[in-house]
């Protein structure tokens, strides 16, 4: 970073604390937010590759992650042909080739953009059992490096809402019933026209799966998710805000807008 780009940086900084073990910077707005944690993930990437020959990564697909995205791609040294990539969670029972499918934005927005080594995507055909099954040996092929994700309204991390997320989850990757809160926010987003057509079950990366990885980035913009963060950094860490375990990881940061912080 040149000593320009952290006077902007610092200009850009509303808030810094700690909660717990996890980082958490508040931004101006979300594309301060976005470009902030995307030079950062981005040093982390070229971190691991001093040390390996790979560095893997998990994504999450969802529009609270646009900026950093197109932050992430608009930097020009990061070897993409070392990346292997993940992506944590979608849904059962739409068509491979709907628009909604996590896999599908990410080829749009992400994997067909930047010349990336390898990319695992969670196929949309097959039994959902043994989609889970494979997908977990993937992952578990090697350490995962870096997590990048965000929090829903309901404080899910990846698809694991509430009433099914397992802070000791034996299983690495499951089948989950979608609440309705998170269903309900796949309508708010844009990505369906109506809560009936949000479908009810998906495949998602478990909580401890996600917390394995050596390095967590968490960006969370908007207003809506403002209750959210104020649970998972300021309420009891529980299942009741999935999000909230986050604060135990020894490597996590966490990136806010101004309308997503609790403390600006």
């Amino acid at each position: 970073m040149t000593s320009a780009d952290r006077v902007r940086e610092e200009t850009e900084v509303l808030a810094s604390w700690f909660v717990e073990r996890a980082a958490v910077t508040a931004y101006r707005d979300r594309q301060a937010m976005g470009t902030a944690a995307a030079s950062m993930i981005a040093r982390q990437i070229l971190h691991v590759l001093e040390a390996k020959p790979e560095v893997r990564i998990v994504f999450a697909a969802a529009p609270s992650q646009s900026e950093m995205i197109s932050s992430l791609l608009a930097i020009r040294d990061i070897p993409w042909d070392r990346v292997t990539a993940f992506h944590m969670d979608d849904y059962l029972d739409l068509p491979s080739d709907a628009p909604q499918r996590f896999a599908n934005w990410l080829d749009n927005h992400l994997f067909c953009r930047a010349s990336i080594g390898v990319v695992h995507r969670i196929p949309a055909i097959g039994i959902a059992e043994e989609i889970c099954r494979d997908y977990a040996s993937l992952l578990a092929a090697a350490p995962i490096d870096i997590a990048c994700l965000g929090i829903g309204v309901n404080g899910h991390i990846a698809f694991n809402d509430p009433p099914v997320a397992d802070f000791d989850d034996p299983a690495m990757v499951k089948v989950v019933e979608l609440d309705a809160a998170c269903r309900q926010q796949q309508v708010d987003d844009s990505c369906f026209a109506a809560l009936a057509e949000v479908p009810k079950q998906a495949i998602t990366l478990t909580v401890p799966q996600l917390m394995a990885a050596e390095a967590i980035f968490c960006v969370v913009p908007g207003p809506h998710k403002r209750g959210a963060v104020e649970a998972a950094l300021d309420g009891p860490m529980s299942t009741n805000c999935p999000a909230s375990i986050l604060r135990t990881h020894p490597n996590c940061r966490i990136f806010l807008d101004r309308e997503a912080s609790p403390r600006v």
